[in-house]
């Protein structure tokens, strides 16, 4: 059985669906602390799924206004760079920017993270900050 998406047009297999809900579930620690401060429109009024299917693949949070997919990335994706090159391609390919970030970024400096999300949600350049 196929089920509609979020994103417009997209079909999800049901079993994409069901890994989709088990990685909810069973978010890893970096992924849980970033959910914690994004969700319910924490982070500047923008909202955020978590888990998310776009195009057959399961990212780790997506915010469809700003078109932004953030991706937390742990040690095993050393094993995965190409993978995760293509899989980037392909969203890009949608027109959406994909951050990536690592565990140790969220759990050392979650403030950093939060900030260069909150940027990449509002790609408009701002004036710098300063005396004036």
């Amino acid at each position: 059985m196929v089920a509609r998406g979020i994103i417009t047009g997209q079909r999800v297999s049901e079993v994409k669906k069901q890994a989709a809900k088990s990685f909810r579930r069973y978010m890893t620690p970096a992924e849980s602390a970033l959910w914690s401060r994004v969700r319910r429109k924490q982070l500047g009024g923008w909202h955020f799924r978590r888990q998310q299917v776009i195009g057959g693949f399961i990212v780790d949070f997506y915010c469809h206004r700003a078109g932004l997919v953030v991706e937390v990335d742990g040690p095993i994706h050393d094993d995965f760079i190409e993978a995760d090159a293509e899989r980037t391609a392909y969203l890009e390919s949608l027109d959406l920017r994909v951050l990536r970030v690592t565990n140790d970024e969220v759990e050392q400096d979650i403030e950093a993270v939060l900030a260069r999300v909150l940027d990449a949600c509002d790609p408009t350049p701002r004036p710098p900050r300063g005396r004036g």
